[in-house]
């Protein structure tokens, strides 16, 4: 069952990456400024939380080959992930499906990929892949650290360039909301994300968990490493 998840994994991850490419390809063959167009392409959470997710399948994958059960850390990144794509499944049909989101011409396969059919993968796969253990509570809040320096990110550049990449973070979208409007809604999104990443949480808690005969490592112990992939 490892292995035939671990197959699953490579096959996600390479349809991740050629749904990026070729809307990455697609889109610099129609924009006059292919060095600003590169930075705003890789400003997007969507393709941010994509290309970490490729990246983290293939190594669960390794893991998947070679290990009966994946390492505490991984564990983490992947309850990381899984709550950033959920989070980008959920946002884009609510929020962005019928919004241009100026990136010259959207490929539609590579779209529903990115938003759609990738993110329901990483769900499923925390779900049913054998080989997770138990996720502590107490590094929920490392699930929140990534999109909180990705806002701070985004608001920085945007202010600077005047470019942002959705439109409910740009001040100049709702004239007499502005900033606060964008407030609302990232600390809407924020709460969201917690949300998401506390069900991922407590799944990880819940039935099966194949290293569940061990004990569980407090706050501050050996195995209480910093994430370095998120």
């Amino acid at each position: 069952m490892r292995r035939t998840f671990g197959v699953l994994r490579v096959a996600a991850a390479a349809a991740i990456i050629v749904a990026i490419v070729g809307q990455f390809a697609k889109s610099l063959s129609m924009v006059p400024d292919p060095t600003v167009f590169v930075v705003n392409f890789f400003s997007f959470f969507t393709i941010l939380s994509n290309g970490v997710s490729a990246v983290v399948l293939l190594v669960g994958a390794v893991y998947a080959f070679r290990r009966a059960s994946d390492p505490p850390l991984f564990d983490l990144v992947r309850a990381c992930v899984t709550t950033y794509m959920a989070t980008t499944l959920v946002v884009y049909n609510l929020l962005l499906r019928d919004i241009s989101l100026d990136q010259a011409t959207t490929l539609p396969w590579s779209n529903e990929i990115l938003h759609v059919w990738a993110p329901l993968y990483l769900v499923l796969d925390w779900v049913l892949a054998p080989g997770r253990g138990r996720v502590a509570w107490s590094r929920l809040w490392w699930i929140a650290a990534f999109p909180i320096v990705w806002a701070v990110y985004t608001m920085i550049r945007g202010a600077i360039v005047g470019w942002y990449p959705y439109p409910f973070l740009d001040p100049a979208v709702s004239p007499g909301v502005g900033y606060e409007g964008v407030t609302v809604y990232v600390i809407a999104i924020a709460a969201f994300i917690l949300l998401v990443g506390s069900g991922v949480v407590g799944l990880s808690r819940l039935g099966r968990a194949d290293r569940a005969g061990a004990p569980e490592v407090p706050a501050g112990g050996d195995h209480e490493l910093t994430p370095t992939v998120v």
